[in-house]
Formats: structure tokens, C-alpha cells, sequence
């Protein structure tokens, strides 16, 4: 948490808009947001408000790092998942080609809370490794910088 206190300003800028940028790319398909675009079929659930608020952030603040050298596997999965936690599960293709409406909406919806939880822990984890890699290297740049 320390590492996230002492970023710049211009972090939080990055913050700012790559949240909001995460909010609409998962709101709109998923239509917890009311367009013209997209129909649901199943009502939004309360629990995917929260679950695309809290992705949404989260997301912000990993890709607010910017590009890591070693791959963001943890990451690139917990916001993709997050979309199919959220996203109605009769209007899921994917899901529906695979298992069919019975099992998207007996077996798929059953368990995108389980998918959301997990898609927030994966992201946590990979804002965890970002905030180490940025004080690993504002560590060694301060070492580098001294006489």
C-alpha cells in the first residue's frame, strides 16, 4: 500500500481514466448500464454492481503501471473474467454454444459470483506483483542515483 501512497500524480490520472475506460468496456456488453447496443435476457443481479465497480478499479490501477516486462497473465484473465461474471449468461454465445440455455442458466449463473470472486482475486494478486515490481525498481533507481 505504501508504494500506491507514493505514486504521482500523474498515476492517479492514469488511474482515473483506465477505470473509467474498464467500467464502460465491461458495462455496456453486459448491460449494466442501460444502451440501445446490447439486450439482457436475465435481470443484473445487485452482486455484479459490485463486482464491476470493484474490477473496474482494480483494473485501473494495474494497467495505471503501465506495461510489465514479465507478462500479466493474472491480470489479462481477472478482467475477462469479470466480464462473464457480469454479463447475462443466456446472451453469452460462448457459454450457450457450449453447455446451451438449460446450462447457462442452470449451471453457468449458478456460479458467476464464484467466477467474480475469483476474477477480483487475480486481480488483486496482480496489482500486488505491479506494486513490488514499481518499488523494486524505484529501490534499485535510488541506489543507481546516489554518488
Amino acid at each position: 500500500m505504501a508504494v500506491l501512497r507514493s505514486q504521482p500524480r500523474p498515476y492517479w490520472n492514469r488511474v482515473v481514466v483506465w477505470t473509467l475506460a474498464t467500467a464502460l468496456v465491461i458495462a455496456l456488453p453486459a448491460r449494466l448500464v442501460p444502451n440501445d447496443f446490447f439486450q439482457r435476457m436475465t435481470p443484473t443481479r445487485p452482486l455484479d454492481y459490485g463486482f464491476w465497480i470493484i474490477s473496474s478499479v482494480l483494473v485501473g490501477l494495474v494497467v495505471a503501471f503501465g506495461r510489465s516486462r514479465r507478462g500479466d497473465t493474472a491480470g489479462i484473465v481477472g478482467g475477462t473474467a469479470t466480464l462473464f461474471a457480469v454479463g447475462c449468461p443466456v446472451c453469452n454465445k460462448l457459454v450457450v454454444a457450449l453447455i446451451g440455455t438449460g446450462g447457462a442458466l442452470d449451471v453457468f449463473a449458478p456460479i458467476q459470483p464464484l467466477l467474480g470472486t475469483a476474477a477480483i482475486a487475480l486481480l488483486v494478486w496482480s496489482l500486488h506483483r505491479r506494486a513490488r515490481l514499481a518499488a523494486d525498481f524505484c529501490a534499485v533507481s535510488a541506489v543507481d542515483a546516489t554518488p
